[in-house]
């Protein structure tokens, strides 16, 4: 399903938030892993990737995540339903980021040390909040990214920030550490999604 002649505009603009998906299409678990994996390269904060993932596709699940979700419909509908966590523990992901970084050459030992040291005498003592905030921050950043690699390999998507996060945490055994940011359903368009307007550019921008 791949429209890999298309270019960044193209499925930029061709991506519109899909509320009507065909039930009956079915994403495999491969497909899913490779879209989350070039996901994965989206920027982060002091590149720890504070994010997470939990993909629903078993049917009886959705369908309690749906209650879950304030009953919208595209929950049960689409193939899958990606939550995205973010992780407000980021600096404990730091050994393993710089570790791979140092094993395929991009830093040596020296700067190595200096990173993680750098990490952990600033992130563990920041305020939960602060930490929340960059988690959010970063996880917005995957998610879009998510969304545009999903539009070009030919399957449509759409975000939702209404859902009862306790509910969730409580559904799926979330550790603490972690917060849910969004859920995003995914699959193939069952209608047309619902086009709109943006702002004029000039209203928003200055140049100084």
């Amino acid at each position: 399903m791949s429209n890999t002649t298309k270019s960044l505009s193209e499925i930029i603009h061709a991506r519109h938030s899909v509320r009507k998906f065909d039930s009956s299409f079915s994403i495999s678990k491969e497909e899913i892993e490779n879209i989350l994996s070039e996901a994965t390269s989206a920027p982060s904060s002091s590149n720890l990737q504070p994010w997470k993932f939990i993909v629903i596709q078993d049917a009886e699940v959705k369908k309690e995540l749906r209650a879950i979700a304030y009953n919208q419909e595209q929950v049960e509908t689409a193939s899958a339903v990606i939550a995205v966590l973010g992780d407000t523990e980021m600096y404990r992901n730091a050994e393993q980021v710089h570790q791979s970084s140092l094993e395929v050459g991009f830093i040596d030992e020296d700067r190595k040390k200096l990173l993680i040291d750098n990490v952990n005498k600033a992130y563990p003592y920041a305020p939960f909040e602060a930490r929340a905030n960059i988690a959010t921050f970063d996880a917005g950043l995957i998610s879009m990214q998510l969304m545009l690699i999903a539009k070009e390999k030919g399957y449509d998507t759409v975000t939702m920030g209404g859902f009862d996060k306790q509910k969730l945490i409580e559904k799926f055994n979330i550790n603490e550490r972690y917060i849910p940011i969004v859920l995003i359903a995914l699959g193939k368009a069952a209608a047309p999604a619902y086009k709109t307007t943006r702002l004029p550019i000039e209203q928003l921008v200055q140049f100084v």
